[in-house]
């Protein structure tokens, strides 16, 4: 019922780990290498015998597609060599597509990153599963899901018993480089057609981001928010949360408080109001960092995992901690589980 199709080229580490993940489920794999050098073919045959190749053209969509041309099955799962699925509920999402026939399946992927040195995960709803005789791809990065006789027909979405880790922002800085300079040349040329395109300033800011080029990544979220944009959308959100984060990055403090001029707008995000915390904590603003801090534990959902936990009530604690009251921090220290920075909270404030 099911075809997985992956796209690759010279990861075949990590394609091994991805692949032996899918093959205990009962799905078809289907293998598309785009010009590999290293040992990835003869990692995938060990899966399947499905493996194709494709000239690479700079264009992801055209990958993508290719790929899904070559699967049997009228369902494409899509997955990233970078991604390794933790769980796959086969009974569960076989159910959930029969009753979303035309429906995009939706997976769960953790996100693994850091922040100016400190390791952190985010979490997200990625559209993945759909039949192909409804949807191709389009785009030459960030490539998005269409409908292919509608292709400007918003599509509905489920949410699938699938969850993946991702570890494509990890690995060697040379590595990071080359991959995020690799995408931000697609990304710019997709600018230069379309310049008014929220969606790839957005992208385009967070490859600089990841690059931990920060001033570059002001510059096109910037841009992005000069242009009207639905609050509403998860990526909006994250462009604010983002453009807050680079600006703390680079101790700009006072200049991430002009984020208060949209507080309200993006108050129902937790991720936002724990970024609204850490600018207030590093303007001396304690009390309103603390009531940051304290409303993001409010909001279950967040995209960057312990916003609305651990690391909200580890910031309460080094506020209080800092400003002598060390009863009160240790108290917070405590609500953070095994978090390790607050056990250290926690043998300074009990001697």
């Amino acid at each position: 019922m099911i075809s997985v199709c992956i796209i690759t080229k010279n990861e075949c580490d990590n394609l091994s780990i991805c692949l032996e993940r899918l093959a205990k489920y009962p799905v078809e794999l289907v293998v598309v290498d785009t010009g590999s050098t290293d040992n990835t073919k003869k990692i995938a045959s060990k899966y399947t015998s499905n493996i194709y190749d494709f000239s690479w053209c700079n264009d992801f969509s055209a990958a993508r597609n290719f790929a899904v041309s070559k699967a049997k099955e009228e369902y494409i799962l899509m997955i990233d060599t970078d991604e390794f699925v933790d769980s796959f509920d086969y009974d569960k999402v076989t159910t959930l597509v029969k009753a979303n026939p035309d429906s995009v399946g939706q997976i769960h992927r953790k996100n693994l990153f850091d922040n100016n040195g400190s390791p952190m995960n985010s979490n997200e709803l990625i559209s993945r599963l759909f039949p192909k005789s409804i949807y191709s791809y389009t785009g030459s990065i960030h490539e998005q899901l269409v409908n292919i006789s509608e292709p400007d027909m918003r599509y509905s979405t489920y949410p699938l018993p699938i969850f993946s880790t991702h570890v494509g922002y990890q690995g060697s800085p040379e590595k990071r480089r080359k991959k995020g300079e690799r995408n931000l040349t697609l990304l710019l040329k997709e600018y230069d057609k379309n310049p008014s395109d929220t969606y790839i300033l957005y992208q385009i800011g967070k490859a600089f981001f990841y690059l931990h080029d920060y001033n570059n990544a002001i510059v096109y979220f910037e841009k992005a928010m000069e242009l009207p944009m639905n609050n509403r959308l998860g990526y909006v959100s994250n462009i604010m949360s983002t453009y807050a984060y680079c600006l703390i990055n680079l101790k700009q403090y006072s200049k991430a408080l002009i984020l208060e001029a949209v507080f309200d707008d993006f108050s129902y995000s937790s991720d936002f109001l724990f970024v609204m915390g850490l600018i207030y904590m590093y303007n001396a603003r304690f009390q309103d960092a603390i009531d940051c801090f304290y409303g993001a534990t409010k909001i279950d959902k967040c995209d960057v995992e312990g916003v609305n936990s651990f690391l909200a009530f580890y910031n309460i604690g080094v506020i209080f901690e800092c400003l002598g009251d060390k009863q009160r921090a240790l108290g917070f220290y405590k609500q953070c589980g095994s978090y390790p920075p607050a056990g250290e909270g926690i043998t300074r404030c009990s001697s």
